[in-house]
């Protein structure tokens, strides 16, 4: 069945009895309503961001299965409510698909959007459908709550900048994804073959970027940011809104042996995939050296954007990553 003979009413209230029974503190009326009534949490503030995923710009439909774009989906939201130091709280969703959109193909959606929230301690409230006449467009938006907001602007001269974890991997899963020419399901535990690569290596790297998790935030930043579009522009951008310098070191930069192995075997620029390759998802933080809980990669200083190589020679890096208006679509 088509979205075309599912029909508007049909898809809105199938998609009110699979999100309906989820309760959540501070939810007063879910879906059924033209808007969703929150009661906001004392003492705490409310926090708010949207994404979107576009076809043919943040996903190919020949690499990815719709449960993978669904979690995703909640994940980057996720994430950004968590790069605030902030927790998930309400979600709206709104698709905009072809009438000749599959019916299978929207329940799988919603299976990945619906686990990705649970995983978040979020529900969704509402949203809304419309119909394309070109591709397939995904956007969600995302209340939540932080206690003390931590932004971007706050790093100072000493603090120490901590990553939560390997960085490189997604990009590189992607590199996998194309060379393979189709999508792995690895939600159903899905595997695939490549030759010179293992799965062991493969596994890792297609999970990082086709289901990735947002970290949690950690205490004591001074400031943050996830890493969704490289760390060299990420990094930038903190140190814009700080109105500060950094100093990184390459040799303190954390790449997983997943990442060194596929890069050797499919001869992949592995510091391309580290420093600009984006989508890990993973959180970049400021905070007083020695209280940062992750991987201590550098420090802030007054001004300028530096990188130490391994053999301690020192240079001017660029916010190079992910553009959407600069780069071509994957």
């Amino acid at each position: 069945m088509r979205l075309a003979d599912w029909g508007e009413l049909g898809l809105l209230d199938w998609i009110r009895d699979r999100a309906g029974a989820a309760k959540k503190r501070g939810l007063v009326l879910g879906i059924g309503d033209d808007a969703a009534v929150i009661s906001p949490q004392p003492g705490k503030k409310l926090l708010f961001t949207t994404d979107t995923l576009a076809e043919g710009v943040h996903f190919d439909l020949k690499y990815a299965t719709p449960y993978q774009l669904g979690f995703k989906l909640a994940s980057v939201n996720a994430s950004d409510i968590h790069a605030m130091g902030g927790s998930a709280g309400f979600a709206a969703f709104e698709l905009t698909a072809p009438a000749t959109t599959e019916k299978r193909f929207v329940e799988r959606l919603f299976d990945g959007i619906l686990d990705g929230l649970a995983l978040y301690g979020a529900v969704l409230v509402g949203g809304n459908v419309s119909g394309s006449r070109g591709g397939l467009v995904l956007t969600m938006g995302l209340l939540g709550y932080a206690k003390n907001p931590v932004k971007r602007a706050g790093a100072r001269p000493g603090d120490g900048i901590y990553v939560t974890g390997p960085l490189g991997d997604s990009a590189g899963g992607l590199e996998i994804l194309q060379k393979m020419g189709k999508p792995v399901e690895i939600e159903k535990g899905k595997r695939a073959k490549m030759g010179g690569l293992s799965w062991a290596d493969m596994g890792p790297l297609l999970k990082r970027h086709l289901i990735p998790e947002a970290k949690r935030p950690p205490k004591n930043a001074t400031s943050m940011i996830d890493i969704s579009d490289g760390l060299f522009l990420d990094l930038a951008r903190v140190c814009k809104e700080s109105r500060r310098g950094a100093k990184i070191y390459e040799d303190k930069i954390p790449v997983s042996d997943e990442l060194r192995n596929a890069a050797k075997a499919l001869d992949l620029d592995l510091f391309a995939l580290w420093s600009a390759g984006g989508e890990d998802y993973e959180l970049l933080y400021t905070a007083p050296k020695g209280k940062g809980k992750d991987i201590l990669i550098g420090e802030i200083i007054p001004s300028g954007l530096y990188l130490v190589d391994r053999e301690g020679g020192e240079r001017p890096i660029g916010p190079s990553g992910w553009e959407h208006f600069g780069y071509p679509s994957p």
